[in-house]
């Protein structure tokens, strides 16, 4: 419950969710629709600042204006889920989208699905999100940069890598920059339009713009498909002379590889401080994942290295 006193109705089923200022989210039946209800809080002044910021990654209300809006209802490649309603008040927000069957979807359409998706006109609204990873890292370096990493077997790797990260950074800023998701993980964009055609993706929280190829990225760490017939699959989807394989593989690479390195530090520096060696701890269960994803990277680091 927040500040407001707002709670969700008895027999709502909560279900995991989480993101700027996610109160919770539930799963419901409201006047025999079947919804999903997620409540954002208000920030306090004292809190975080990027929350308040609108362009930041981590902006609070982002998805409630982009419900709103309507930018990304009927956008192609990828949409949002439909929107039953928004309501505001004093202390958050409360959104209320049609609840959308799980369809298992191969990673080459999903790719091909952010290619289309990449092309669409966002228009000027001020609570796009913009320089996604480099906020991310920025949020990182805040915090001493990956130094569990640094305890480990690649800690040489890492550290050149954190090193040259600005250098990475601006070579994404050169790319064109196209329309992304923000955060498109399989679980993600769980459906498909009725014409099978365009995705259905949820939780539109960092929906922005950013180097082509990015999202592409973050999706590979949730693919079976390697990188490279994932970018194939995207650069076919885009508008003619949008962008080389090569400059997709580039954003992509960079948002894999600093994305999932960051994931294993933070996985590491979770049980780093209990008894026994970081080594012995690669086997965690909560640190496995992560060791396998980078894993999967690692043709994506030797490239970056290289």
């Amino acid at each position: 419950m927040d500040a407001s006193g707002w709670q969700p109705e008895p027999g709502w089923q909560r279900l995991p969710g989480a993101g700027p200022a996610t109160a919770g989210v539930w799963s419901a039946t409201i006047g025999g629709r079947d919804v999903v209800v997620k409540r954002l809080e208000r920030p306090e002044p004292h809190d975080a600042p990027g929350v308040l910021v609108a362009a930041d990654v981590n902006y609070w209300r982002r998805a409630a204006d982009v419900a709103l809006s309507g930018v990304v209802a009927d956008a192609p490649g990828m949409r949002e889920a439909p929107v039953v309603r928004v309501e505001e008040d004093a202390d958050g927000v409360t959104l209320v989208h049609e609840r959308v069957a799980h369809q298992e979807a191969p990673g080459l359409w999903l790719a091909a699905c952010l290619g289309r998706f990449a092309a669409v006109d966002l228009g000027e609204h001020r609570w796009l999100a913009r320089d996604q990873l480099r906020s991310r890292l920025a949020l990182v370096e805040r915090r001493g940069g990956w130094r569990t990493l640094a305890r480990t077997p690649m800690a040489d790797v890492a550290d050149h890598l954190w090193t040259q990260r600005t250098v990475w950074l601006d070579r994404c800023d050169a790319l064109a920059q196209v329309a992304q998701h923000g955060d498109p993980s399989a679980a993600n964009i769980p459906g498909r339009t009725p014409t099978g055609d365009d995705a259905i993706a949820i939780d539109w929280a960092h929906l922005g713009r950013g180097p082509v190829g990015a999202d592409l990225g973050y999706l590979s760490l949730a693919t079976r498909e390697d990188v490279g017939p994932l970018v194939e699959a995207y650069v076919a989807a885009l508008p003619p002379g949008l962008a080389t394989a090569d400059e997709v593989a580039t954003g992509a690479r960079v948002m894999a590889v600093y994305t999932a390195l960051t994931r294993l530090d933070w996985a590491l520096a979770r049980v780093a401080d209990g008894d026994g060696a970081l080594a012995g701890k690669f086997r965690h269960p909560s640190v496995a994942p992560y060791i396998r994803a980078m894993q999967r990277q690692v043709d994506q680091i030797e490239a970056l290295l290289a």
